[in-house]
């Protein structure tokens, strides 16, 4: 089974740590039951260069905002621009197959609200969210999520 593809976005390691922690329960999935899935990361930053993606992917990105809240008065992302700017790339939005959010639920309202406006700016399904570091059953949780929208999508005609 090919592997499934994430790209992340990580500013003060929380993200990374969790992408890290998802590809360890994936891997001990497979190897529990070969036909699991691997899961490869591809970290994004302002250094990254345009490659073009060639295959499906999901993108798990946190919330970083500056002014506005996001609701009625506006919104002005920090520091997570570069995956914005990834996506817009002319071919990789098209490959999308959803975003994963994270961030701190003291913020409420604007809890993984990056990741619901990239899912709706590049046209992708929002699938899921955890918080901060997030956990070994967010780890279950979120490949299980991963699982059924790689099956959902093999199956559309």
């Amino acid at each position: 089974m090919a592997p499934i593809n994430v790209l992340f976005i990580s500013i003060s390691g929380n993200t990374r740590a969790f992408a890290k922690r998802l590809q360890a329960y994936a891997a001990a999935a497979q190897a529990q039951d070969p036909t699991k899935p691997l899961i490869t990361l591809k970290e994004i930053s302002d250094a990254s260069l345009d490659t073009g993606e060639t295959a499906p992917f999901f993108v798990m990105v946190p919330t970083y905002l500056d002014g506005g809240n996001g609701i009625d008065n506006g919104v002005k992302e920090l520091m997570t621009n570069a995956m914005g700017d990834y996506l817009a790339e002319p071919g990789n939005a098209e490959l999308c197959r959803g975003i994963i959010g994270s961030g701190n639920r003291n913020f409420n309202e604007q809890y993984c609200l990056t990741a619901k406006r990239y899912a709706k700016e590049f046209n992708a399904p929002f699938l899921g969210d955890y918080e901060l570091r997030g956990t070994a059953r967010d780890a279950e949780r979120i490949y299980g999520l991963l699982l059924a929208a790689t099956s959902n999508a093999s199956a559309k005609p």
